[in-house]
């Protein structure tokens, strides 16, 4: 009897050890159910984001995804679209995830057959506007064109666009080339399909000595340091060279804005598309939007507030015009702006 004992408290002990091991060594459903474990290789991020921005942003992804070896190009959105083209030709793209200034850029992807769809979860939260419905892209932000002026070189500040026409404006102003800038490609097609505006309203910048430079880092720069006294930029740069002290003040056009908000997407040929669509997730995310506003931009998710000195899309008056149109004549639109600043 006592050998007995001995045997089935032996067999008892065993029994539990293994049980003790088997949950020791196997992660949890909830952890499974995140994927984490399986989120890892190399990711190639293409974006037009500062690259401050841009590390920032994959900083926070890799504390949740650490085994994620993530590797960043960033220049202006035509020059990433520019080597995207590139490589397709080649045969052989190499980004997995992109994320540039405006919706007409992914459209042109989306044309070609170069992305591919997903429905992030984390987009139900996105205003349905800003997320395209078969899932290639989604916007990340709310990012106006607005004017910049320089508060020690202006003493009264304009109202509207056409107040850069005026003579106090004349050779002090300055915006960014639709060449370089997508967001400045962007405003090219709605400037020029509004009514009020139109393609007389770039010949009238020109004629008052409209200065053409590369990005909106390049204006925002100049007009800080008083060599312009006015420029036409993105807003979130204002507001944060503002809140650094520099002298500058942020004006949102009465007229109304050009909006871009910087989707973001997957390339269809994507080499590690758990990581991509974790990415997409993140960025889309409560904690990845915060994240942006962070950074000083308006983020596209609902409940979350814009930033000190910007507007959020509900305050302001937004220009559009019919994304079609503006995806089949970018190309000549950038060539008749060519023509008239001597841009190429």
């Amino acid at each position: 009897m006592r050998k007995h004992f001995l045997f089935s408290m032996t067999c008892i002990i065993v029994l539990l050890l293994a049980a003790c091991g088997e949950s020791n060594t196997e992660p949890s459903n909830k952890t499974k159910a995140a994927g984490q474990p399986d989120i890892s290789g190399e990711l190639q991020f293409y974006t037009s984001q500062p690259d401050e921005d841009a590390q920032k942003l994959v900083s926070e992804f890799n504390k949740l995804y650490p085994d994620v070896k993530v590797s960043t190009y960033r220049s202006g959105t035509e020059e990433v679209v520019s080597k995207l083209m590139a490589e397709k030709e080649a045969g052989d793209i190499q980004a997995d995830v992109l994320l540039v200034a405006d919706a007409i850029t992914f459209e042109s992807l989306k044309k070609d057959n170069l992305l591919l769809s997903y429905q992030s979860p984390e987009a139900e939260n996105i205003p349905e506007t800003l997320v395209d419905p078969e899932g290639t892209y989604s916007g990340t932000k709310v990012m106006a064109t607005a004017l910049v002026i320089n508060t020690n070189n202006v003493t009264s500040a304009p109202k509207d666009w056409e107040d850069l026409l005026e003579i106090e404006a004349k050779d002090k102003s300055l915006m960014a080339s639709p060449f370089y800038s997508g967001a400045a490609a962007y405003n090219l097609g709605i400037f020029t399909r509004d009514s009020a505006l139109g393609w007389d309203f770039y010949e009238s910048l020109k004629d008052n000595g409209m200065t053409i430079t590369k990005g909106n880092g390049a204006v925002l720069k100049e007009v800080a340091s008083g060599e312009k006294s006015y420029g036409v930029v993105v807003d979130f740069i204002v507001a944060k060279a503002k809140k650094e002290g520099s002298p500058v003040e942020l004006i949102y056009p009465s007229s109304g804005v050009p909006v871009v908000t910087e989707p973001i997407g997957i390339m269809k040929n994507t080499q590690n598309e758990a990581a991509a669509k974790a990415f997409i997730d993140f960025v889309l995310s409560e904690d990845g939007q915060k994240v942006a506003a962070e950074l000083g931009y308006t983020p596209a998710r609902d409940g979350i507030p814009a930033p000190e000195g910007l507007k959020t899309i509900t305050e302001m008056t937004v220009l559009e015009a019919d994304m079609k149109d503006l995806l089949a004549e970018k190309e000549e639109d950038k060539t008749k702006f060519g023509e008239i600043f001597g841009q190429h």
